[in-house]
């Protein structure tokens, strides 16, 4: 969907009564809403039109549909939609595997694969993962050769179960929130 073609259904505003108010043709507005860039003097007149700025009219916004709660991806992944239900169910199957390291890569990973959601979302999850699971027992063997006792070894392996609890559940509830995750990394391990 166009950035114009959004902003005019927000001001509830035909293509007729657009052009009607910014004296641009309906074939012009149509052009534009089919992705035609506006130019110059079209621009600031759709602009000032609207109430926007100028620059709102260059930009194209994903393409939400509300019934089934998904979002058209970035331009390298346009051909699958990302499907929030799909990719909380994803992140939430890390959870049942926190004690089996190796499986909270490989479920979400299979799940990734047959639910058909390769997006970023997806990737940085498993990606959240397999760092975990690297640094788990990176820390773990760091907390034996420390030497504070079989108690100390206890609670630092109960903690790091937890801190992987807690990063599944705050992403389930950021990717409710706000349709993102809220740890993740600047890169892609997959």
């Amino acid at each position: 969907m166009s950035k114009l073609k959004a902003i005019r259904e927000q001001k509830n505003l035909t293509q007729e009564e657009l052009s009607e108010k910014s004296k641009i043709s309906v074939r012009t507005i149509q052009r534009i809403e089919a992705g035609t860039e506006p130019k110059g003097h079209t621009r600031k007149v759709l602009a000032m039109t609207l109430e926007v700025e100028e620059n709102a009219l260059l930009e194209e916004i994903p393409q939400i549909t509300p019934e089934t709660d998904e979002v058209q991806a970035s331009a390298e992944e346009q051909s699958v939609p990302i499907n929030y239900s799909y990719i909380k169910i994803i992140n939430l199957s890390s959870l049942l595997f926190t004690l089996l390291p190796p499986l909270n890569i490989f479920v979400p990973l299979i799940l990734m694969f047959t639910m058909k959601q390769q997006n970023t979302l997806a990737r940085q999850i498993i990606s959240v993962q397999m760092i975990w699971t690297v640094m788990a027992p990176i820390v773990f063997m760091l907390g034996i050769f420390l030497k504070f006792g079989k108690q100390f070894t206890l609670i630092l392996m109960i903690l790091i179960v937890l801190s992987n609890i807690f990063i599944i559940l705050r992403n389930a509830a950021e990717i409710d929130r706000n349709k993102k995750l809220y740890f993740k990394l600047k890169f892609s391990m997959i």
